[in-house]
């Protein structure tokens, strides 16, 4: 008998879906934050460690580096052992992880902490996403993924401003600090308000020979790159690079033949995945170049104080803040591909008009409209960015597509930390130059802006766009997700929620009644 079937989930506007929101929006900000908030800090902690220009790219690098080494083994533990166990277990760890890092007596130290809290980075960001995506209903799981990306977003953005205030009022170890109480909140709200959910067709196996590998090849190129502008292509520099290159290669490899890879082949088998991904990795290579070396200009050149630094990019913040939703609307009636093409064009205008800040740059006619078009072009970006790449991944995939999405744009923005000061001449001695600094920084804005377009054509040739209510395929028919356990009542999210691999993005789909 034929009959529609019962659409499940929990829903954004109740209170038990805040909940998780707020969970999980907590969850991935902290790790976010900490990735930009420590970028206000580096003068103050370089002169207080007396470490130079490699020193502050490995404490950069040195926490992108696990975070996107392990984020991939993050997702698969949490299909297997539960994602909210497994976030939980990543709160902690990283919370202690800062501790570590606010006590460091030297930058060699403060490096090895920064390592040990992107484990934990590792551990939470993909388990945030893939619980909305495993959680939320049907029609309530593009604005709830519109609200993580667009909140988290804003975590993201205003790292720079409470770096700034923190850096001024207690000193730069403050940055790391601040993130104990967050972890806790993060803690307590997970215990007694999130659903646990897996993939019920997990094997349990772990891929720990792909985590190695990928592991061993980002740190081997990226070690390179670092070292290059340091000390030139020497011999063992090159070694590093060559090592680390055939390092990727083997986790490709190994991807492809083992029994259990962290990222299942047939997910690069959708078009809208791939693409999606390469954007991703254009997009975000930017931003780690732009974050990375803004705040660096705004004081070593424009003479900014640390908290003025932060202060310029609050705008981003702001734009942000307001547009996430309507960016997410607008994404549900047109598609990933038109948002996804126009906002990268938008941020690389804000790139562009970074080049007048210099020395002698004002907030108001020099920083405030670069930032006001950067924060435009996000937002018009991210919350359709990821939305798509869960849309194109079966929904028990969920936290291994997260991981695969935060892998990729985490490389990107360690790989461009240390290629494009690299490229733009920024070698070890022009942080105390800030003629040469200014110089570098300037070509640096304009290979970031030349990412942002490269991110706006992939999207405008690749990923598909379409309305809502667009055809669905028939479904493969993956096993329903794990009824959450802190809400009995819920029922179990339907089958039919979920698509095949290829089919069409979360934002083209609808509910059919299903077959006899």
């Amino acid at each position: 008998m034929a009959g529609v079937e019962e659409r499940a989930g929990l829903r954004l506007g109740t209170p038990a879906g805040r909940w998780v929101l707020l969970a999980t929006v907590l969850a991935s900000g902290v790790a976010m934050l900490d990735a930009t908030v420590v970028n206000v800090a580096l003068p103050a902690l370089a002169e207080d460690l007396d470490a130079g220009l490699a020193g502050l790219q490995w404490t950069v690098n040195g926490y992108t580096l696990t975070l996107a080494s392990l984020i991939l083994l993050g997702g698969s533990l949490g299909d297997r052992l539960g994602r909210r166990r497994v976030l939980v277990a990543g709160a902690v760890w990283f919370g202690v992880a800062s501790v570590l890092c606010a006590l460091a007596p030297t930058v060699e130290a403060l490096v090895v902490a920064r390592a040990l809290q992107g484990v934990g980075g590792a551990l939470l960001t993909p388990g945030s996403l893939a619980i909305i995506a495993a959680s939320f209903h049907p029609d309530d799981r593009a604005r709830a993924v519109g609200a993580w990306s667009g909140l988290g977003g804003v975590a993201g953005a205003a790292g720079p401003f409470l770096g700034g205030w923190l850096v001024g009022t207690v000193g730069w170890r403050g940055v790391f600090l601040v993130n104990v109480p967050l972890v806790a909140v993060v803690v307590a709200v997970a215990l007694r308000h999130v659903p646990e959910t897996r993939d019920p067709g997990a094997d349990g196996r772990l891929d720990v020979p792909g985590a190695v590998l990928g592991a061993l090849g980002l740190g081997g190129v990226t070690y390179a790159l670092v070292a290059a502008g340091e000390q030139g292509w020497s011999p063992a520099v090159a070694a590093s690079g060559a090592a680390g290159a055939l390092a990727l290669a083997a986790f490709v490899v190994a991807e492809r033949r083992g029994r259990s890879p962290m990222v299942p082949p047939g997910l690069f088998a959708s078009r809208q995945f791939t693409a999606t991904n390469a954007a991703t990795a254009a997009v975000y290579a930017a931003l780690g170049a732009v974050f990375f070396l803004l705040v660096l200009q705004l004081q070593v050149v424009s003479g900014f104080s640390p908290l003025a630094a932060g202060t310029a990019l609050l705008p981003v913040t702001a734009v942000m803040l307001v547009g996430s939703a309507r960016a997410g609307a607008l994404a549900q009636r047109t598609g990933p591909r038109l948002p996804m093409t126009a906002g990268p064009l938008v941020a690389a205008g804000g790139l562009l008009l970074l080049l007048r800040v210099g020395p002698g740059a004002g907030w108001v006619g020099d920083v405030l409209p670069a930032a006001l078009l950067l924060g435009l072009g996000l937002t018009l970006t991210v919350a359709p960015l990821t939305a798509a790449v869960l849309a194109a991944a079966p929904a028990e995939h969920a936290g291994v597509a997260s991981g695969v999405n935060n892998a990729v744009a985490r490389a990107a923005q360690l790989l461009a930390v240390a290629v494009v000061p690299l490229a733009a001449g920024l070698g070890e001695g022009a942080y105390g130059d800030p003629a040469r600094f200014d110089a570098g920084f300037r070509v640096a804005m304009v290979l970031s802006a030349g990412l942002m377009v490269l991110g706006a054509l992939v999207s405008a040739a690749f990923v598909r766009g379409g309305a809502a209510g667009a055809p669905l395929p028939a479904p493969a028919g993956p096993a329903p997700a794990e009824q959450p356990a802190p809400v009995p009542s819920a029922p179990v999210p339907s089958p039919r929620s979920h698509c095949a691999v290829d089919g069409p993005p979360l934002l083209e789909r609808e509910e059919r009644p299903s077959r006899p």
